[in-house]
């Protein structure tokens, strides 16, 4: 009977294991969107990823029989400990073959990490802040994943409760088809909301005018959820890094930007072309061909995706959400987009998922994030 042995990454070579190890179970799975590689290997690194300044990481690589057969990562976030008084291990980056063996030696590994720093709870899968990706799925095993969302195998959660893990957080996302036409009412609708408030959509005539309006964006961000328990403030470091890793994905036409009469930013919304398929063929990299099934995508694609959306507190239930739509749809008519993807929002929050209430919204996809109390 084969033992399973968990080894934590200490040399580059066990990091690419890391990171490859997904593309390798997902090999012939049609749904699994793959990360680019450089981009992970990123991740671990102090001087790519600003959380590490105030975070600490271990992977691990679980092994059978010589074969990596399955991975998880720990964190402790101590800006999230200080701020918020939240202490807790951060599980994540977890795959594992449908092996019960395999999952309880890695939740074991997760579960000895925390002990050893007298922390007494565990949750996962999540990144090292609330910016980074998180859940795992629970509905929409058939559904093709997104450059946002995780994907696993329809056992990975079967094996977490088998464990304990009990449910913390949960997420949904929806697929919306987006109507040819939009009724007057709407424009009428969206006319006297605009006069009202002394409200603009700004127009861009390039990508470089967007630029400074991007710290007013994460500030939007912050003032946008900062009534959620769990949210952190974005640091100047994190804009930074996000700045220079999706900004030259982002496509000026899919922005939609809201100012009052002073032009400030009072809402905005980031819709991207999906780019889940190219990832599939690009297999992780963008050279030597990858970049060019991107470009495909962002010129001719019938789906896109939400992504981020910020609405000052003074302007939410004001109306403000149906302007955001109005514009979505002409951006998308123009484009010939028929299918929106939203990013998992928490069930609770409602707010946001008024956004698509009257269009007719699917729930096809939820996700959670499981939690173990160790004694």
């Amino acid at each position: 009977m084969s033992e399973i042995s968990v080894i934590e990454v200490k040399n580059s070579e066990q990091l690419k294991q890391f990171v490859r190890f997904p593309m390798d179970l997902y090999k012939n799975n049609p749904y699994y969107v793959p990360a680019f590689i450089n981009d992970e290997i990123k991740i671990w690194s102090p001087k790519e990823n600003p959380a590490l300044q105030y975070s600490e990481a271990k992977q691990f690589l679980a092994y059978k029989n010589s074969k990596v057969v399955g991975r998880i990562a720990l964190m402790i976030n101590h800006k999230e400990e200080r701020e918020l008084g939240i202490r807790k291990v951060r599980f994540g980056w977890i795959d594992f073959i449908d092996d019960e063996k395999v999952s309880q030696a890695l939740i074991g590994k997760a579960v000895e990490y925390a002990k050893e720093k007298n922390i007494g709870k565990i949750e996962g899968p999540m990144g090292f802040t609330n910016l980074d990706k998180a859940g795992m799925l629970t509905l929409g095993f058939d559904k093709l994943a997104t450059m946002i969302g995780i994907y696993n195998h329809a056992y990975y959660p079967q094996h977490l409760e088998k464990l304990g893990l009990t449910k913390e957080k949960e997420w949904v996302e929806f697929e919306i088809m987006f109507p040819d036409s939009l009724p007057e009412k709407i424009y009428k609708f969206n006319e006297l909301i605009s006069q009202k408030y002394h409200l603009k959509v700004l127009r861009f005539k390039s990508k470089e005018e967007i630029l400074q309006y991007v710290d007013a964006m994460f500030d939007l961000l912050d003032e946008t959820y900062k009534h959620l328990s769990t949210y952190t403030p974005i640091s100047d470091e994190q804009r930074k890094t996000y700045k220079e890793k999706y900004f030259p994905l982002i496509d000026k036409d899919f922005i939609v930007c809201i100012a009052d009469e002073n032009n400030n930013l009072v809402s905005f919304a980031i819709t991207m072309p999906s780019y889940s398929k190219a990832l599939q063929k690009s297999k992780g990299k963008l050279l030597p061909f990858g970049w060019w099934h991107f470009l495909q995508a962002g010129k001719k694609n019938d789906r896109a995706n939400f992504y981020l959306i910020g609405i000052h507190p003074d302007y939410q239930r004001r109306g403000v959400t149906s302007i955001i739509f109005k514009e979505i749809w002409d951006i998308f008519n123009k484009k010939g987009v028929k299918y929106l993807e939203t990013n998992p929002e928490l069930e609770e929050n409602k707010s946001i998922q008024l956004l698509w209430q009257d269009y007719n919204p699917v729930n096809h996809k939820r996700r959670r994030t499981y939690a173990l109390e160790i004694k």
